[in-house]
């Protein structure tokens, strides 16, 4: 064959295949829907802040690794003041609401009682700022405090009934106490035996975390709506 009938072959070949076109390429591959991240707020007192322990193993810390590893996409923020009484945290609530939470933990309350501050005062604040937290759209996950017996049989017990009490009215969703397991125990708090160890606070997580699941499961399911 000439060189001739060569490129004369190969012409007619290009002309052939420019006539039939190119395949259609494959369609993009989907790409996948991020699950939205969601947000949760803890608010409180020194026992969320973390008095007396690295950052990392304050609760709030160790609620966001338990919860990542758990396969939820959160981020924890940790809200936490020493010294935070429930008036303290009415009059802070809307500035931190700012970062609008989809839920926010309200462990608030111990020190009123600590300074013996009227329970029905405390109850006040703590439905007022549930209540607001609940208007921004964040659920609201509130575990109870309770106090010791020497403040007297009376004063305990109308302090351990204010937090039953604002979730049966408000709809948040009570976590009893949110020491269970840990208060009292040498091994899992501090010298001072007011706040927990991280080992405490790894305590404090196992027990909260149906809890906040149960907040997730409710925040996602507004988010769908």
């Amino acid at each position: 064959m000439s060189i001739q009938t060569t490129v004369s072959l190969l012409l007619l070949l290009s002309i052939f295949l420019a006539a039939c076109g190119s395949p259609p390429a494959p369609p993009p591959a989907p790409t996948p829907t991020a699950a939205p991240t969601l947000k949760i707020l803890a608010v409180g007192d020194s026992l969320t802040e973390g008095f007396g322990v690295p950052a990392a193993d304050a609760y709030p810390a160790q609620l966001e690794r338990a919860l990542v590893a758990a396969g939820y996409p959160v981020t924890v923020v940790n809200a936490g003041i020493s010294g935070e009484t429930s008036s303290g945290t009415r009059q802070r609530i809307d500035w931190l609401l700012q970062q609008q939470p989809d839920i926010v933990i309200l462990a608030i309350g111990g020190n009123d009682g600590l300074r013996g501050i009227d329970p029905a005062l405390t109850e006040q604040n703590i439905e007022e700022i549930v209540l607001r937290s609940q208007a921004s759209g964040a659920v609201v996950v509130l575990p109870g405090m309770e106090m010791v017996r020497n403040l007297g049989g009376e004063y305990t017990d109308q302090f351990r009934a204010i937090y039953p009490a604002v979730a049966a009215r408000t709809g948040a969703i009570l976590m009893p106490f949110f020491l269970e397991g840990v208060a009292a125990d040498p091994a899992l708090n501090q010298p001072d035996f007011i706040h927990p160890t991280a080992e405490g606070y790894a305590v404090v997580v196992e027990n909260l975390l149906p809890y906040v699941e149960q907040a997730i499961t409710e925040a996602l399911g507004d988010a769908a709506e």
